[in-house]
């Protein structure tokens, strides 16, 4: 009796095993969408030295189709404030994306419009679902000695699942 409750439990710990990832989740799909709205911080400027002084900031906002094969759609590119004020609407018409490929926007580091606290909110559709694309801000400056760089990942608000 004692061995078949070993091989119970063996088999129940191997099946365990296969169905869960090492970080001990259950194994997932990965999403497939047909579009999503995705807000990206962006900061025009930042703030340094104990008198708070401006360090303006030069904005990409890159867009990265991440399904291998299949295009997207680019629906609205749109740069607001710090106070939410729509500032500037990037596109007009809708551009498409083949899969793989990347498109950039810039905020020119003299465009200090946006604030300290701007975003972008881009949206984007496909025909068929795909996987979502990657979507960051890169904010770089130079002045004298200094640099600085840093990241920001965009954030879905709204998915659209089919």
């Amino acid at each position: 009796m004692k061995f078949r409750k070993m091989v119970w439990l063996i088999l129940l710990a191997a099946a365990f095993a296969i169905f869960c990832r090492s970080d001990g989740r259950a194994e997932t799909r990965m999403p497939r969408l047909t579009g999503q709205t995705v807000y990206v911080p962006v900061y025009s400027h930042i703030y340094s030295g104990t008198k708070n002084l401006p360090f303006y900031l030069t904005a990409t906002l890159s867009i990265r189709n991440t399904d291998f094969h299949l295009p997207i759609t680019i629906t609205a590119v749109d740069y607001y404030d710090s106070e939410g004020g729509l500032v500037k609407k990037y596109i007009t018409a809708p551009v498409a994306l083949k899969g793989m490929a990347s498109m950039r926007y810039i905020v020119k580091e003299t465009d200090t419009t946006g604030g300290s606290g701007a975003n972008f909110i881009v949206r984007w559709r496909s025909d068929a679902a795909v996987t979502p694309p990657l979507m960051e801000s890169v904010m770089i400056s130079t002045k004298s000695s200094q640099g600085v760089s840093f990241t920001s990942r965009g954030q879905a608000v709204e998915e659209i699942f089919k």
